[in-house]
């Protein structure tokens, strides 16, 4: 391979890390139609796209007129033939198949056919949800999460009812809310954690994890949730179907009361409007009530940061927090939640009582660091994670071992790509040198692959060197700086509140 050619497209461990709900959303990737050549694929999803817009622009503006309207009439929109043929595009083509083992490719054979006949089963109510296979995934603790892969028809109604809903609970959803919403993305929300702390009166963090949300998520409750605007009991009848249709583990089909399975396209738009209604607004209204001082907001799916001028604050809203959340059948995790002393003065006022350096707290990948700039001014550091940085390494040096046999061009353009996807995300102001340990470290990995080709092998450095410099890309920062970002998408609104 020449310096010019362009590498293969690899799955990246940190293309998505939030952790477990970073893998859910079919949506992350525009992905093309699997009829005709890519030129016409392209075009039949644009044309789509904007039937459906068009068909949806009312549905949005009217949610806006009144925010309490309930929508009776929605499912048509849903077994729309180009909603549903959009919603295929959307899907990942390369995902492995549920329990039916019908694969993108293999549906897209007789795809006009096959998507009028789901259109015909949505409509007369004789769609049936089929029961996900659950598979597991490693955590960055080292524990396993479960995953569920839903049939390929089920992503397909999941992913045009998520689009459907979208254009009510865009108007909905508030501004601290980033979790796997159009538009916005995990970047988006850890520039508004910086500029919150950097910004702002904030003195106390409050680093939150609700225990097993997504094996906990209460049905009734959520139903409820989704009912204060959707009055269409057939979309209604949809959710209840995927909630209650089952996980198969090792042949065997288990149903639970409780929880939504990680892995399809409905589950963060639930975990959404669940947390839109337990969190989101009831954080909003405490904060206009209770709060004596500045205080910031900022969710994405699950993990959420809230930040306090006094420490009086933290306390009074862990406490209510507590008590709302046993109300809807949630519970902060007792190890994983903290309160801890971070901002502009906090290093001061610990060196003062002789406590030594702020605590950090970890969000969406990065450790957040009390930190100063060359002038002395408090600024938040962002370095990746500890063990987010080991955790791939491992994964490379595992995939190494099977691979280090074959052409080094081949293993050159593999860890090419993933040093691409890690610092396209992890390449923010201020974690050069981490990004630039991760690409030499892989550089490191791959020399010693070379090094176990053969016992003869005696492949030296100056050789590896030259050759890491021939295939993996430079550790380059590659995000702007917080304020710059946000100050362009927020349009000087706050982004905290």
């Amino acid at each position: 391979m020449n310096g010019r050619e362009k590498p293969d497209r690899a799955v990246v461990p940190e293309k998505s890390s939030n952790n477990a709900v970073g893998t859910a959303a079919e949506g992350m990737e525009e992905r093309a139609l699997a009829k005709g050549n890519a030129g016409e694929a392209g075009i039949h999803r644009t044309l789509s796209r904007e039937r459906m817009n068009q068909r949806l622009a009312r549905v949005r503006e009217a949610a806006k007129r009144d925010g309490k309207q309930r929508f009776t009439a929605l499912v048509h929109h849903v077994y729309n033939t180009d909603t549903l043929a959009f919603a295929y595009g959307s899907l990942d083509r390369r995902a492995a198949p549920g329990i039916d083992g019908v694969t993108w490719q293999s549906y897209g054979e007789a795809l006009e056919e096959n998507l009028q006949d789901l259109s015909a089963r949505l409509k007369r109510g004789g769609y049936r949800a089929s029961a996900v296979r659950r598979v597991f995934i490693p955590k960055a603790d080292g524990r396993q999460r479960p995953l569920g892969v839903p049939s390929l028809e089920d992503k397909i109604v999941q992913r045009a009812l998520v689009e459907v809903m979208n254009a009510i609970y865009e108007v909905d959803f508030l501004g601290f809310s980033y979790g796997f919403r159009p538009g916005r993305s995990q970047h988006n929300a850890l520039d508004a954690v910086t500029v919150g702390l950097e910004k702002r009166k904030v003195n106390w963090v409050l680093d939150a994890d609700i225990q097993g949300f997504f094996d906990t998520l209460n049905h009734d409750w959520l139903l409820r949730f989704v009912e204060h605007r959707i009055g269409d009991e057939r979309i209604t009848r949809l959710i209840r179907k995927w909630l209650t249709a089952g996980v198969v583990e090792d042949g065997v089909r288990t149903v639970s009361e409780r929880g939504t399975p990680q892995g399809g396209s409905i589950s963060p738009l639930l975990a959404n409007i669940y947390l839109h209604y337990v969190l989101d607004l009831w954080a909003q209204q405490w904060r206009g009530r209770h709060a004596s001082g500045d205080m910031i907001v900022v969710r994405f799916a699950d993990d959420f940061i809230v930040g306090f001028q006094h420490r009086a604050d933290a306390e009074r809203f862990l406490a209510a927090l507590r008590e709302r959340f046993a109300q809807f059948d949630l519970t902060l995790h007792p190890e994983k939640t903290r309160l801890i002393e971070f901002g502009r003065f906090a290093r001061k006022d610990r060196e003062r009582r002789g406590e030594g350096k702020p605590e950090t707290f970890d969000f969406r990948g990065f450790t957040h660091i009390c930190g100063k700039t060359r002038k002395g001014w408090f600024k938040v550091t962002r370095k990746t994670m500890r063990r987010r940085f080991q955790r791939v390494l491992a994964e490379v040096e595992a995939t190494l071992r099977k691979r280090w046999h074959r052409p080094i061009p081949e293993i050159g353009k593999w860890l090419a790509a993933v040093v691409r996807g890690h610092v396209r995300y992890f390449g923010v102001p201020g974690n050069g040198p981490r990004i630039t340990a991760f690409r030499f470290a892989i550089g490191r990995l791959g020399h010693r692959a070379l090094r176990r080709r053969s016992q003869n092998d005696r492949t030296s450095w100056e050789r590896a060197a030259r050759l890491i410099d021939l295939y993996l890309p430079k550790a380059r920062i590659c995000h702007p700086y917080p304020n710059q970002r946000l100050r362009v998408r927020t349009r000087g609104r706050s982004p905290v509140r």
